[in-house]
């Protein structure tokens, strides 16, 4: 656990070189180009949490006014990924589920079972949480590594199967995102864009970024949305004058700068990417591998950040008029755009569907998020988590978002 720990704590911008530098190594790459790959790719991700920090750390705040302003009053508080995180590995499942998640991903690779070679050990959290929700709701540590087991399987190959999208529309070359909580959701994005395609009128309706900007000229560009969609979001947060400028222009920073973040780290994946293929076509011939990365790498598209933005204050009502909901959407409130992925992807960036698909998406996630919370709560006392005054229950959004997990969690809960 303290192996384990001291990786985690160095952080992507720290590991991932040093993980793309053996990499390279492996795959017959001269020293001096895996090195610079590998720390390329360590620069990129120092960009891309930059700027979802200059996100989050604008965002949250603006969120937090929607919420007291609105007067919303729900007992279970969403108290973030970070947290929920946390709770995870503090948890006593952790070493073993990180242990079956690399047996599992080099025994799947070796037998052609998936494509995908999971370097994203920091979310791995998101097996464990998966582990840990099975194992406090059957007192089972034997069935909590099943569910995780059984998490990581179908995640991977909805990695696999997701891909192609990811390398068209996202232009990732050689990449998939083994992402729990958004890539859950992918199937779901795809079914849902197939019936909007057989909706008369509704089918007709284009709103991607391109489009817009074709229509609208330079105030059409993605930063000039970003200020745009910044600015409506804080006043609806009740900012003043000075409060919705600097958060249009914060987030027109957000849509201009990811992109570029992105790209940088590509700068560095694709040699890795084309080594890998030359010495897999040679040693394996037919034989493919994608490298599955962090979904943040995903959420610098323009329709994915806008349809996030606007999906904020439809949360917010959501929340408050769903029957059943107990869960008061919060500290998450500023990652909406990671959940939106997949609501965006299968129409190719129409942000129109995307707030439909996305609405969608934030109705289950709600439900979902409420429907664990005492499982959550538990977990929570068990690591000795400090509540917030007056909270008797936790959650998140990112919890509910974990589709997959909740399906197996319900499935082994209603058998055993």
């Amino acid at each position: 656990m303290r192996v384990i720990q001291f990786i985690l704590d160095l952080g992507p911008t720290v590991m991932m070189p040093v993980i793309i530098t053996l990499l390279g190594l492996l795959f017959r790459q001269k020293f001096a180009k895996a090195f610079r790959a590998g720390l390329t790719i360590g620069i990129g991700f120092a960009g891309i949490n930059l700027v979802i920090g200059l996100l989050v750390n604008n965002l949250s705040p603006a969120t937090q006014a929607m919420v007291n302003n609105w007067g919303l009053s729900l007992d279970v508080m969403d108290v973030g990924w970070p947290i929920s995180a946390a709770i995870s590995f503090g948890t006593t499942i952790v070493p073993a589920v990180f242990i079956i998640g690399f047996v599992i991903n080099i025994i799947m690779l070796a037998m052609n079972w998936t494509k995908t070679m999971n370097v994203d050990l920091w979310n791995y959290w998101h097996f464990i949480f998966t582990g840990a929700l099975v194992m406090f709701a059957t007192d089972s540590l034997a069935l909590g590594l099943v569910a995780a087991a059984l998490t990581i399987i179908i995640i991977l190959k909805l990695a696999d199967w997701t891909s192609p999208l990811v390398q068209d529309f996202f232009g990732l070359d050689g990449v998939s995102l083994p992402h729990t909580e958004t890539v859950s959701w992918a199937p779901v994005g795809i079914a849902i864009n197939k019936i909007l395609e057989k909706i008369p009128g509704i089918n007709k309706i284009e709103l991607d970024t391109d489009m817009i900007q074709k229509r609208f000229g330079i105030f059409g560009e993605p930063m000039l949305m970003g200020l745009f969609l910044g600015a409506i979001i804080g006043g609806v947060a009740s900012y003043d004058l000075r409060g919705i400028i600097q958060l249009g222009v914060n987030m027109a920073a957000v849509m201009f700068l990811m992109p570029r973040m992105v790209r940088i780290l590509m700068e560095g994946l694709i040699p890795l990417s084309e080594s890998a293929r030359d010495f897999i076509s040679k040693k394996f011939p037919g034989k493919e591998v994608y490298i599955g990365l962090d979904a943040a790498i995903a959420i610098g598209h323009p329709a994915v950040i806008s349809t996030g933005l606007v999906m904020i204050p439809i949360t917010l009502l959501l929340a408050a008029v769903l029957p059943g909901n107990r869960l008061l959407p919060f500290t998450d409130l500023a990652i909406l755009p990671f959940f939106m992925i997949w609501a965006v992807a299968p129409s190719r960036g129409n942000v129109f569907r995307g707030i439909i698909t996305g609405t969608i998406f934030m109705i289950g996630i709600l439900y979902i998020g409420t429907a664990i919370s005492g499982v959550s709560t538990v977990m929570a006392k068990s690591v000795g988590f400090a509540f917030p005054e007056g909270t008797a229950e936790i959650s998140s959004l990112d919890g509910g978002a974990h589709l997959v997990p909740y399906i197996i969690y319900k499935v082994i809960e209603l058998i055993f």
